[in-house]
């Protein structure tokens, strides 16, 4: 209010100024007026009476420059002139003046000036969003900040009710940016058959200005991935790839154009079909680094696909239509957790020997335990052993004394209906003295 207060004051000390610089003897022109010349507030129309007197208009800026606008009227013309709205910088606060006076012989009254109005262009709309409608249509929807204060409250020129209006303005690659829709006082329309990508945005008006914002840019993505094609039962892998994004640039003239970018923070999801035939659910999340590219840790199980997502993503000001990699399938191998002979590998001769092998997952199976035959150079069976809860052992008598190599071989076996591949543990040397 203080503020205001001060405005006021500076407002009648610049009309009373105005007052004291005219200097001449004709009579000074009385009731400067002005109006909107018709409804569609395209002029502002001034009137003012004197004796048919020549007269001299202009534009004056209070607490701001006016424009360089000079009318002069012969003394037989009606005492009223129409200036256009664009004459008037938009954002200030200006009066007409008018004044008996010709080009030729300059002023010979003081100026009169109308009441002081103001030029505030439309208050630019933001937080645009689109929302997608079925399979083609999209909402958009934006917002628009408070109106300021205005410093000439009911002036000649004030417009009551909603004066604001938006146009909707859409950009395709290879076109120019083009009106989608009629002007609205609301703040959300529907676009029909909108796909990405596009840029759209607002141009809100008024009966003095044109303001530009509520921009969203929709693009367009694709996804790669690189998928492990193996992994060992319960190690998280790492898929990494990247995501590139298409978007529309518009110039302010000509066409716009597509163009290639990558974007930081856009959500991921990694999607695994747990057993044939199931649906894809998700298994991990991520989000784009800068360059668009990502690493996301993924825990494993049982043999199955994964494929990597950009779901469809909208926040204000940008919207990214979803896409997806070619789903590759991980296959997983048993883990070897523990293997070897309890109570060490060095053994009297006739002494018992236990050879263990743990693994993960915790599987029944039968397991083969090996010995390595030097003169016939090949592994030979030694004895099949039952595996319960993925734990097996197998007992037996030393008998010659030196040095004996033994493994275990762990098949291959199905879990939630797909293959996972067996293991050989390494070579488990036994000593016999």
């Amino acid at each position: 209010m203080r503020f205001r207060n001060v405005l006021s004051t500076a407002l009648a000390v610049g009309i009373g100024a105005s007052a004291l610089t005219a200097c001449s003897s004709d009579p000074t022109p009385t009731d400067v007026t002005v109006a909107w010349a018709d409804e569609t507030r395209q002029a502002v129309q001034v009137s003012w009476r004197d004796s048919d007197a020549p007269n001299r208009i202009t534009i004056e800026g209070v607490l701001s420059s006016g424009p360089a606008y000079v009318k002069y009227l012969a003394a037989d013309q009606p005492n009223t002139w129409t200036i256009p709205a664009s004459t008037f910088p938009p954002d200030g606060n200006y009066r007409v003046s008018v004044g008996v006076g010709t080009a030729a012989n300059g002023m010979s009254s003081k100026l009169a000036g109308s009441p002081v109005f103001d030029t505030d262009g439309p208050v630019r709309p933001g937080g645009a969003t689109a929302t997608s409608i079925g399979k083609r249509d999209v909402l958009l929807r934006w917002t628009t900040p408070a109106q300021p204060q205005d410093f000439s409250p009911n002036d000649p020129l004030d417009v009551t009710g909603r004066t604001q209006y938006y146009v909707p303005v859409i950009g395709r690659p290879g076109q120019p940016l083009r009106t989608a829709g009629p002007a609205t006082t609301s703040t959300r329309q529907v676009i029909k058959s909108l796909k990405p990508p596009y840029v759209f945005q607002l141009r809100a008006q008024n009966e003095w200005s044109t303001a530009i914002g509520g921009q969203i840019t929709a693009r367009t993505s694709s996804t790669s991935a690189t998928i492990p094609a193996l992994a060992q039962y319960g190690v998280p892998i790492r898929i990494r790839g990247r995501a590139i994004l298409q978007q529309v640039v518009c110039a302010d003239e000509g066409s716009c154009v597509q163009q290639r970018t990558t974007s930081a923070g856009l959500p991921l999801v990694v999607l695994t079909q747990v057993t044939p035939g199931a649906r894809w659910t998700p298994a991990a999340r991520g989000t784009t680094t800068s360059g668009g590219h990502y690493d996301i840790p993924v825990a494993t199980g049982a043999s199955r696909p994964y494929k990597v997502t950009l779901p469809d993503y909208s926040q204000i000001g940008t919207v990214a239509a979803q896409s997806t990699s070619k789903a590759q399938l991980t296959r997983t191998v048993v883990r070897l957790q523990t293997t070897g002979f309890v109570g060490g590998a060095s053994k009297k001769r006739g002494q018992n020997a236990t050879a263990i092998v743990v693994v993960k997952p915790a599987m029944n199976t039968t397991v083969m335990l090996q010995s390595w035959n030097r003169q016939a150079r090949r592994w030979l069976n030694v004895k099949a052993v039952p595996m319960r809860r993925g734990q097996a052992s197998i007992t037996f008598k030393t008998a010659q004394p030196g040095i004996s190599v033994y493994r275990f071989v762990i098949p291959n076996a199905m879990l939630l209906g797909r293959p996972m591949l067996g293991k050989v543990t390494q070579n488990l040397p036994l000593s016999v003295r």
